[in-house]
């Protein structure tokens, strides 16, 4: 390497996280156990010269914030360069692991950021906890398998183990020939303290950025962001300063601010006054909930507007919509209130609803076949059938559809709004019978907004989804898949299309990689045109591309469109197709230029699809398409649609803003 290489870190890559185990720890030989940490996930990258950057999971520049840690491992590396995935941590006075010391020494941070460089906290000491290893050398480890990375990070040398060092991890056998199970490893982990332990496949390569089911977590405690909407007088001891809080989350179904439920422990000294002196500052006569919360709950309540988030952990959250037996981690300054929703409940709670959008004053979950009404914006719905299986594979009910299209409302109702919907309807799931619906169904209640279209044939009364309450009954219904043109309507008047889309569909013995590698060749076209281009997942098999666009012609986008997949089909006609025949398809990728016809629809951002499993229409980063080399690296389920969501919001945001005139 030359010398003026010698100090360039390895390039960031987008962590690989964990996904919920369902509340079952797995077992096996193909499995390795790791204890889960309660820190700040961070990437250590180290160049051949030593130079050291320690950057979070969002890749925000956390060297200076540690400095502490910058260096340590140089010596051990015989320059040589590495990339190490792991977490910082700070520990308290009894050993364990601190997550509230070390939110109390981000805080002192941020707030003397604009003071002397190189303030240090010698008084609260960081670890860095190292739980993989991504590149040695010049050599990325990515590929390989879990057991061969652990081997080579475990081989590193750790010169200060007190700043940095490895995260113990087990195997299945391990433990078998100690006469150990994982339940036992579990067991030692919640007494050491622990938040959880995560199981990884053995034979498991590192994915950047995916969420797969090679690691799975298992906590042993929830955590939970929540509004502060009113706070208690101590008593006693705590006379003279703040006793505990009252805390509020936004119904995932409704919006409306909802009481959760309270917390009275956790605190520091410190944290007590500083929350009383912020709290007494945004005082206000009456409660902020939609509902008033029990009797019992807010005797000597003083309410507060709710302006300041925070995080709790909590052990259940109960069929009555409250946390319990909770604890205050600390204030969460990086989050907006708007964010925050309340939690759902899993199967280990003392009883679990169905999770749909929950009425404004919870109730029982129902039986199997029965209705519920639910409250859902400003409508009352009945809803009915809500643990009906709809992915056979999976489990995922129809009040899991509900949920996520609750949940999803905030995205994806800008992409519906004023476009006529086509239904696919599942009513027995995705292996029974399925439906197109353009017209609005019979039943269709009477506030549903619907648009009259001239087609072929005829016309066609399609519903228009442009709120919560439409899109929970759409849901309903079973219409797991929403589809959309690139027009809408105005007072009922359709308007020009302000929106071009290319499909990409893989044919025969292609997948999405090679979906990829087409869409970064249209990309570059597209913005040489002057145009910005954003990309999705189809959900299925491929992909769509869009930009916003201006033009007074309903036929300019077909045509534009296929004017440029003829072109990239005459370069490479080896790889791409701007023919739909079959014939024409197989090892290639064609290019569907037809879905700008203004009689066509493309399934819409963040909508589900009928597949066996719950995978939905996912906005992606270019960097993520750049990067896909496996089919699992642009496949997103419900849940990680939703944790994409809160990572990233709306990833399609720009679209119509980046508008450009169509040349």
């Amino acid at each position: 390497m030359a010398a003026d290489d010698a100090s360039l870190v390895p390039a960031w890559l987008e962590p690989m996280l964990a996904k919920p185990d369902g509340g079952r720890l797995r077992t096996g030989p193909e499995w390795a156990y790791e204890y889960k940490l309660d820190g700040y996930r961070a990437a250590m990258r180290i160049a051949p010269d030593g130079t050291t950057v320690l950057t979070s999971r969002n890749n925000i520049d956390f060297t200076a914030e540690f400095a502490d840690l910058a260096g340590v491992l140089a010596p051990a590396l015989e320059g040589r360069a590495a990339y190490l995935d792991g977490e910082v941590v700070v520990y308290g006075e009894d050993g364990r692991i601190d997550f509230e010391r070390m939110q109390e020494r981000r805080g002192r941070y941020v707030r003397h950021q604009s003071g002397p460089k190189g303030l240090e906290f010698k008084d609260v000491p960081v670890r860095f906890l190292a739980f993989d290893l991504l590149q040695l050398g010049d050599r990325s480890l990515l590929a390989l398998p879990y057991d061969e990375r652990r081997r080579l990070l475990d081989e590193l040398p750790m010169p200060d183990p007190y700043r940095v060092s490895v995260v113990r991890a087990v195997t299945f056998d391990e433990l078998a020939a100690d006469r150990r199970t994982p339940a036992d490893f579990l067991a030692h982990a919640a007494s050491a303290g622990y938040e959880g332990v995560v199981a990884k496949l053995r034979s498991s390569a590192y994915y950047p950025g995916q969420r797969p089911d090679s690691w799975l977590k298992h906590p042993l405690v929830r955590t939970q962001e929540a509004i502060i909407c009113g706070w208690r007088p101590g008593q006693r001891s705590f006379t003279g300063t703040l006793g505990g809080l009252l805390l509020g989350a936004h119904d995932p179904a409704t919006g409306d601010l909802v009481y959760i439920g309270d917390v009275g422990t956790g605190f520091s000294q410190a944290s007590r006054a500083d929350l009383r002196a912020q709290l007494e500052a945004i005082e206000r006569r009456t409660h902020p909930f939609v509902t008033t919360p029990p009797r019992e709950d807010i005797v000597r309540a003083r309410w507060v507007e709710p302006r300041l988030v925070g995080e709790i952990v909590y052990r259940q959250f109960t069929r009555g919509g409250r946390v319990r037996h909770t604890a205050w981690r600390g204030l969460r300054h990086d989050k907006d209130p708007a964010e925050v929703l309340a939690p759902r409940p899993v199967p280990h709670d003392e009883a679990t609803p169905p999770p749909a959008p929950a009425p404004s004053s919870p109730s029982a979950p129902e039986p199997a076949g029965q209705r519920i009404t639910v409250q859902a914006g400003n409508r009352r719905l009945t809803l009915s059938n809500l643990d009906k299986v709809l992915y056979p594979a999976t489990g995922f009910t129809k009040g899991e559809v509900i949920n996520y299209y609750s949940r999803v409302a905030e995205v994806l109702l800008p992409h519906l709004a004023g476009r006529p919907v086509t239904f696919i309807r599942y009513p027995n799931g995705v292996d029974g019978q399925k439906w197109f619906e353009k017209n609005v169904p019979k039943g269709a209640p009477d506030w549903l907004r619907t648009v009259r279209v001239t087609a072929t044939g005829g016309t066609i009364d399609h519903p228009l989804l442009d709120d919560l309450p439409g899109l929970v009954w759409a849901a309903n219904m079973a219409a797991l898949e929403l589809h959309v043109p690139q027009w809408t309507v105005e007072s009922g008047t359709r308007r020009p299309p302000d929106r071009l889309v290319f499909d990409l569909d893989p044919g025969p013995g292609t997948t999405i990689v090679d979906c990829s590698r087409v869409a970064e060749r249209l990309h570059d076209v597209l913005v040489a045109d002057g145009l910005t281009p954003y990309a999705k997942t189809s959900g299925s098999k491929g992909m769509q591309l869009y930009c916003g666009i201006h033009t007074e012609d309903p036929a300019a986008p077909s045509a534009y469109a296929k004017r440029l997949a003829q072109r990239l089909a005459r370069e490479t006609p080896e790889t791409v197709t701007a023919v739909m025949a079959k014939a024409q398809r197989t090892g290639r990728v064609f290019i569907d230029w037809s879905q700008n016809n203004p009689a066509k629809t493309t399934v819409a951002p963040y909508s589900l699809r009928g597949r066996d499993r719950p995978t939905a229409s996912t906005p992606v980063t270019w960097d993520e398409v750049a990067a896909c080399r496996h089919v699992n690296h642009l496949t997103f389920t419900a849940d990680e649609v939703l944790d994409r969501i809160e990572e990233h919001g709306d990833l399609l945001a720009g679209l119509f803003k980046d508008a450009a005139p169509l040349g």
